[in-house]
């Protein structure tokens, strides 16, 4: 989710280390003593937040091989080489894809980049786009408006621009981050697309604005709200249009993303706009799947918070105020943090909730799904959303904190009486832990699962495939503050998602790369299980009368267990009806 490590930064130790005999020598400005290989860094200054973007980045992509120049329709892209444990992948770093949305672009849609004469350089760092720095804070220090970027990693053997290759076109997999639309970049380390890029995949990460200046709804089509998601859709399109030259096939694109990015992908799944983008998708940890009669946040309430938002800077409620807040110094205007991030219904990118969705037809009904939840979504999502939620010691304290949830149509008692009836009385911490219990439901678990059986009910030709994550995790989680009594927190997965173990070495690369495997083979065939004796059955069985909901347990110790209807008691019974 948000969280993105400290301890990512620690793996450029493990790679300094590596080197290539046929690697270029690296420029003198770069920080190059003449020889091949990244430069000797002294290593109590890894993870410094002092240290140049460009020599961050010389430490953690390790060595430099050949240039590439790619013709695109924006223009001509250079990238070059990277090598990672003797095999070598190609990398482009901040491809440009829309004009800067700056000055009277600032809260309105994309546009498509103007194509540029020179040659754009994508050897290396941009900027990632605004963001208050309460979480992340130095870990992206080099923030901007002018943020509208992509990375690319491909396989040395992917054809790039006019070169002729011996390999066909390869599956593309298009990541979105998350970070609750508040914060998030294609540049933390945990994003590293190398180990990704050696399963024959093409890699796309995106960055797109968040806190107000992507999701402020203005009210009027110069700002319309989901300013992230139409960032989105524009990468999503450029990406259609351009990953052929880098060897990647434009009918086989796969959007996966966790937290907020989870969420973005079941907006392109529900969204008009997003039709035909895409083949397959991928959710970690979220879903737009909440109160069926209500959206998070209304059209009328996000006005309201905005006009608010223009109070508080001087801008008057007539109809200049827009004009005035974008005139507003962006530092200043990243400051305010009262402004709510959610996807607002009832507009061109989401006119309708997932459940009218599904009961009308109108998604994209030709993709396959596979998502997932960690075991214990709620206990690090509600110590940081809700830090009151870590003194709960007593029932009448669970009350009180389920009182300040906007749950409509939901009983506190009731959800007071289900969740502690098997909580001893005198049971502190298992009152507290209850609570994480219900806050991860309602939040993430049910959410996701819901939006995918009614994908899989509505679609019964398609593929979808669920997983509970039960292995905790060992570095983005301590980092997000989850503590071994937590359990398998939010996020748990990332890490070997983008094979973090494998970049160091560590006791999990085997289960990382298995990792990478199941998340590489659905993008490539549909099956996550592709090429190895285990099986993994599809959440509803088609055909079936009265199917029960299966789910895959993703963990080392256990890879071929198989829960039936996990979720039974909880999103299928007690919270039925709120979602229903």
């Amino acid at each position: 989710m948000i969280a993105v490590l400290k301890c990512a930064e620690n793996a450029t130790i493990g790679l300094a280390g590596l080197r290539n005999k046929n690697c270029q020598s690296l420029s003198a400005d770069a920080g190059s003593s003449g020889g091949g290989g990244i430069p000797d860094v002294n290593p109590q200054y890894i993870g410094s937040h002092t240290i140049p973007t460009r020599r961050h980045r010389l430490k953690l992509f390790g060595c430099f091989g050949e240039l590439l120049d790619v013709k695109t329709s924006i223009g001509t892209v250079r990238g070059q080489t990277v090598d990672i444990f003797n095999i070598t992948v190609k990398q482009f770093y901040g491809i440009p894809f829309a004009e800067p949305p700056v000055g009277a672009l600032r809260f309105s849609k994309p546009l498509p980049l103007k194509p540029i004469k020179d040659v754009i350089d994508c050897t290396k760092q941009k900027h990632s786009c605004y963001q208050n720095d309460n979480f992340l804070g130095p870990l992206v220090p080099d923030v901007s408006e002018d943020c509208l970027v992509l990375n690319i990693w491909a396989p040395n053997d992917a054809k790039s621009g006019n070169q002729t290759a011996t390999a066909p076109l390869k599956a593309v997999m298009f990541w979105i981050y998350g970070g609750a639309y508040k914060d998030g970049s294609i540049f933390l380390p945990t994003y590293d697309g190398r180990v990704l890029a050696t399963h024959d995949i093409v890699l796309v990460t995106v960055n797109y604005r968040v806190g107000p200046f992507g999701f402020l709804y203005g009210g009027e089509e110069t700002a319309p709200g989901n300013l992230g998601l139409y960032d989105q859709l524009l990468a999503l399109k450029w990406t259609r249009e351009n990953i052929h030259l880098f060897g990647g096939d434009p009918n086989q694109i796969t959007i996966f993303g966790e937290s907020a990015g989870s969420w973005s992908v079941t907006g392109h799944i529900m969204s008009p706009q997003s039709r035909g983008l895409f083949r397959r998708a991928i959710m970690e940890s979220g879903a737009i799947y909440m109160d069926k009669d209500a959206g998070i946040l209304s059209k009328t309430k996000a006005l309201a918070e905005a006009k608010q938002m223009a109070k508080v800077f001087n801008c008057s409620d007539d109809s200049q105020w827009l004009q005035c807040l974008r005139s507003i110094d962006a530092k200043k205007l990243n400051n305010y943090t009262l402004l709510d991030t959610y996807p607002i219904y009832d507009t061109d990118f989401l006119p309708i909730n997932a459940q009218h969705a599904f009961k009308t037809h109108n998604y994209s009904a030709d993709i396959d799904i596979m998502a997932g939840v960690m075991r214990n979504e709620g206990s690090v999502l509600a110590h940081t959303f809700y830090p009151i939620s870590d003194t709960i010691k007593t029932r009448q304290d669970f009350s009180d904190v389920i009182q300040t949830l906007p749950l409509p149509g939901m009983a506190e008692d009731k959800i007071t009486e289900f969740y502690l009836k098997d909580v001893a009385v005198n049971a502190t911490n298992g009152t507290k832990r209850a609570f994480w219990n219900f806050f991860g439901d309602v939040v993430i678990t049910c959410p996701t699962y819901l939006f995918a059986k009614d994908f899989a009910v509505n679609s019964p030709d398609r593929d979808v495939y669920f997983f509970e994550w039960t292995y905790p995790s060992k570095f983005v989680g301590p980092v997000m503050g989850c503590t071994p009594e937590m359990g398998v927190c939010h996020a748990a997965e990332i890490e070997h998602v983008f094979g973090l173990p494998v970049l160091m070495k560590s006791p999990d690369s085997a289960f990382s790369n298995s990792v990478v495997n199941m998340w590489t083979n659905f993008a490539k065939t549909g099956q996550p299980m592709a090429g190895t004796p285990y099986k993994w059955p599809r959440l509803i069985e088609a055909g079936a009368e009265n199917p029960v909901p299966k789910f895959k347990e993703i963990n080392p110790s256990t890879p071929d267990h198989i829960f039936d209807d996990l979720l039974a008691k909880t999103c299928d019974g007690f919270w039925k009806t709120y979602y229903n």
